[in-house]
């Protein structure tokens, strides 16, 4: 994986509805004031009577997909991280997650790449809260091949779903392609993209790349790295964890998110009633972001390949 090729997730995002357009009758899309944003106009321009801009009204975004839902389509409802979750979790709570209604709910600008936006539109708490309420599954691509086999694979699996999207941290806010074969998405069942036994880093979203060049710098070292694409923070993939927990005797996590709540809290859940071992955990350490490129950001918050590597150090001595 030379991850040189980049791609945009929301342009993916975007195909991915105006392909199920074609193929899901059923699907109906919504936004809120941002659908040229998030690319989710795409589908609008090929199907305008399946799509409705509710404007600046997220709770209403989620109402209103919740009514079509109940109607029998399949409803993808997007905007910011930063305002769905962010602005209408009751809603989200009480009227699609406890109805359990097959609500797709796609979010872009998740986490600090969002960068000179700053703290106020920097989503780090989105991943928690969607966690903790039942019957939602939470998953987080990993570049725009997963992305768009994740959109269209959820269309035929039932009941709600949130997705969590990013800017990207390249220029033309893209990101590394990690999947240049394609990708085929199963419901709770992570991809081990590179073998190791040393330690296992579980990483998502933008840190997937950042993963993969860590353990790329530990080979060189004689470290031997596994790196999974844990996707799918919920339901979690408990069976691969303790597998790899065993294998490796330590884990990382590395996720752009608070450390609390997250990847990192899902895989240490996991871990201590499978296989306790050692998790280090990589993440925003219980802080706002703030204004600044994405790029600048990354370091400045230790997003890095080097954090993660510094990460596997310290869990791999504690293990022996």
């Amino acid at each position: 994986m030379m991850l040189e090729k980049l791609g945009s997730m929301r342009t993916a995002y975007g195909e991915a509805l105006v392909e199920l357009g074609a193929s899901h009758p059923d699907v109906v899309v919504l936004g809120a004031d941002t659908t040229e944003s998030i690319k989710s106009g795409m589908f609008g321009a090929k199907y305008p009577d399946r799509f409705f801009n509710m404007g600046i009204a997220e709770q209403n975004l989620v109402g209103v997909a919740a009514g079509f839902a109940l109607a029998g389509k399949v409803a993808y409802a997007g905007t910011y991280a930063i305002f769905v979750p962010g602005k209408c979790v009751d809603q989200i709570r009480n009227i699609i997650a406890y109805a359990d209604l097959n609500v797709k709910l796609i979010c872009s600008h998740g986490g600090i790449s969002v960068g000179p936006d700053g703290a106020s539109h920097q989503q780090l708490e989105d991943i928690a809260i969607m966690r903790v309420i039942p019957r939602m599954r939470v998953v987080i691509p990993s570049d725009s091949v997963s992305v768009k086999g994740i959109v269209k694979a959820i269309a035929d699996i039932s009941g709600p779903f949130y997705v969590r999207l990013t800017r990207g941290v390249v220029k033309g806010s893209t990101s590394p392609i990690i999947y240049e074969d394609g990708f085929d998405y199963k419901l709770g069942k992570l991809n081990v993209l590179r073998e190791g036994s040393d330690v296992a880093i579980f990483a998502c979203g933008l840190l997937v790349p950042e993963a993969l060049r860590a353990a790329e710098a530990m080979k060189a070292k004689g470290v031997s790295a596994c790196v999974v694409d844990a996707h799918t923070i919920k339901p979690l993939d408990e069976e691969l964890v303790a597998k790899l927990a065993r294998q490796c005797g330590s884990i990382v996590t590395a996720e752009e998110h608070n450390i609390l709540g997250g990847l990192g809290s899902a895989v240490a859940e996991a871990v201590t009633k499978r296989y306790p071992v050692r998790v280090e955990r990589v993440g925003v350490v219980d802080r706002f972001g703030e204004s600044g490129e994405a790029a600048e950001l990354f370091q400045k918050y230790g997003l890095t390949a080097a954090r993660i590597e510094e990460a596997a150090d310290a869990a791999r001595k504690s293990a022996h």
